[in-house]
């Protein structure tokens, strides 16, 4: 049966050569040529050719809608963001923020994404946190990474697996709220024990523009042990304490509260860095794709012309052929 399928295939080939017209069989042959022509090579090319741009056109599109869709949660991310920087800047205020603190348990938190196609912000956060893993390890020292995001686990599992002390993701499948980030920032601290929280984000300047940021938390006994050394934490004795509380537990839950304050606006931070990187990876990305497409124009047209040339000399030179 195959022997018999190829046999009609090469007649169905041939049929055109063979016809009492020879050159009404060369001018129809040349003019189905283009579209249809299984036998031809010239015709294959330029369907791989159309085949080509169509892919690229529908890249387009989606990189585009791409766009417009992290724009439009821009947008919203932007204002929160913005609100968010009024919650930690009193603590900063009030006990400072240092990050050359020399302490022996440090926790590293390192803020990403869980979607890709939005730049190097991961990578980023993710070459910060290895740098101040490097600068806090020694002898006597303990630093432990928490993951927020899939892209910075993906990355740091791969050489520091045993290294990481918890590890959260889909943060940002329902909208963020300081509720839900507190509740997050209070397993955090129930998990995990610290004598600093260097929290690692990328901090939002603009759409094309993002600030690598390292924010740190100490525990209550740091921040005691800093405000009897004469450091800046050594202001809070001026303050008049209500309701019965001592220094220690003053501390300890104004510890916990900065600590959920610089997550919120951390995550909300990253959230709209990760946005405006998005925006400007699907911009080039849209850009790429169009300048490609004039690319395979161009050589769609210069192959469809050769073709149409070719056909015209074969058909000539039949013509030529048949009245000599």
């Amino acid at each position: 049966m195959a022997m018999a399928a190829l046999r009609r295939e090469g007649r169905r080939c041939l049929s055109p050569l063979t016809s009492p017209n020879p050159i009404a069989a060369v001018v129809r042959s040349s003019l189905i040529a283009e579209e249809q022509a299984p036998c031809g090579v010239r015709s294959i090319s330029t369907q791989v050719v159309r085949n080509r741009m169509k892919s690229v056109k529908n890249i387009q599109k989606i990189t585009k809608a791409m766009k417009m869709v992290a724009a439009s949660k821009l947008r919203a991310i932007q204002t929160k963001a913005e609100n968010s920087r009024g919650l930690w800047q009193p603590f900063t205020a009030l006990l400072g923020d240092t990050p050359s603190v020399d302490v022996k348990k440090n926790v590293i938190v390192t803020v990403s994404s869980d979607k890709g196609l939005c730049g190097g912000i991961n990578s980023t956060s993710v070459k910060i946190s290895k740098s101040l893993y490097k600068l806090n390890s020694g002898p006597d020292k303990e630093t432990k990474y928490v993951i927020l995001g899939e892209k910075a686990k993906a990355q740091l599992i791969r050489d520091s697996k045993k290294y990481i002390e918890l590890s959260i993701t889909e943060l940002q499948k329902n909208p963020l709220n300081y509720t839900q980030v507190s509740v997050l920032a209070d397993d955090i601290l129930k998990n995990v024990e610290y004598d600093a929280l260097r929290i690692v984000f990328n901090k939002f300047h603009s759409v094309v523009s993002f600030i690598p940021t390292v924010s740190t938390v100490l525990s209550p006994e740091v921040v005691e042990r800093e405000s009897e050394a004469g450091g800046k934490v050594g202001d809070l004795d001026s303050y008049e304490i209500e309701g019965g509380e001592t220094k220690s537990e003053v501390l300890q839950n104004l510890a916990e509260f900065q600590f959920s304050c610089v997550l919120f606006n951390a995550v909300l931070e990253n959230a709209c860095s990760e946005q405006g990187a998005r925006m400007s990876a699907m911009d080039s990305s849209s850009r790429n794709a169009g300048d490609m497409l004039d690319r395979l124009t161009l050589t769609y047209n210069r192959t469809r012309q050769a073709s149409i040339t070719t056909e015209l000399i074969e058909i000539i030179s039949g013509a030529s052929a048949l009245e000599g």
